[in-house]
């Protein structure tokens, strides 16, 4: 059985489809993105897949997580699954994370809830958690989300999103806020945890090229649609869809436009040398010189 198991789910917001008929399976230890431009539909599906939609939105046809049905099924019925089963990292971490709570108590809180860690045992977990992300000082422990960088903030919302050791991680953008020094540096972290715990990856970008370095398998959608499913190395190299072809097309142009040498600029021709100053024509003799 498939991890995640995502058969004809079909998202509206009133008459308009935002979802319409999408299908794929993401196994245990499997890495899929999901790429589309804004507006596609793949941030609405990683919310479907997680029983997280807005109460404006309705959902239908079927979508296994852990082998639970999540369509229709109540708010109490998944609790138990986001966490354990699947862990969520949203985009923007100022807004994912609570303002008014301090980072440790965040992180804290899912391994509370299922791990059933208490004193002692909880604080150490806290700690390995924060190490983990490469915050090993205690003082951010105690800090609170407006006092860390952009940078910090993702790395404690992925602490937060692998606390209770999910099976699936569900990543939304998460880098598309930051920099690109610290893009790197947050797509290397999250490479790095997740082979280590040999988790399953469902990656949501719109960026083909950071979709190739973290996912093996890619679905990509436009118009709430998936117009092409295939490896990596299937849709890079032989994509079938015209959306596909562009979307690898302009990568690539983006590629060779980074990778052309940079000429230096062009030195400014050299000056002639400067004339000296022509001397001021001489002043007409005066009378009294002439009379001389």
């Amino acid at each position: 059985m498939s991890l995640l198991d995502v058969s004809g789910l079909t998202v509206s917001a009133g008459q308009k489809r935002l979802v319409d008929d999408v299908s794929f399976t993401i196994a245990a230890g499997e890495r899929v993105g999901v790429i589309g431009e804004s507006g596609s539909g793949k941030s609405v599906t990683s919310l479907a897949v997680t029983g997280l939609l807005a109460d404006s939105l309705t959902s239908a046809g079927s979508v296994l997580l852990g082998g639970t049905q999540i369509i229709d099924a109540p708010d109490r019925a998944l609790r138990s699954l986001r966490g354990p089963v699947a862990g969520i990292l949203f985009q923007e971490p100022l807004t994912a994370l609570d303002p008014l709570m301090r980072v440790g108590r965040q992180i804290a809180e899912p391994m509370r809830r299922h791990l059933d860690l208490r004193g002692v045992a909880l604080q150490d977990a806290v700690r390995a958690a924060l190490e983990d992300v490469s915050l090993p000082d205690p003082r951010f422990a105690r800090a609170f989300p407006h006092e860390l960088s952009g940078g910090q903030r993702q790395r404690v919302a992925t602490a937060i999103a692998l606390a209770a050791r999910p099976r699936l991680l569900i990543a939304d953008e998460p880098t598309t806020a930051l920099d690109v020094t610290v893009q790197d540096e947050i797509l290397a972290l999250l490479d790095r945890l997740i082979a280590e715990r040999d988790m399953a990856l469902m990656f949501i970008s719109h960026d083909l090229a950071v979709v190739s370095r973290m996912t093996d398998r890619v679905v990509v959608m436009r118009g709430g649609r998936a117009v092409e499913q295939g490896t990596v190395e299937q849709i890079v190299g032989a994509p079938h869809d015209p959306y596909t072809a562009a979307l690898v097309a302009s990568a690539r142009a983006l590629d060779s436009a980074l990778d052309a040498p940079v000429s230096p600029p062009a030195s400014p021709p050299a000056s002639p040398p400067a004339s000296p100053p022509a001397s001021p024509p001489a002043s007409p003799p005066t009378d009294g010189e002439v009379a001389r």
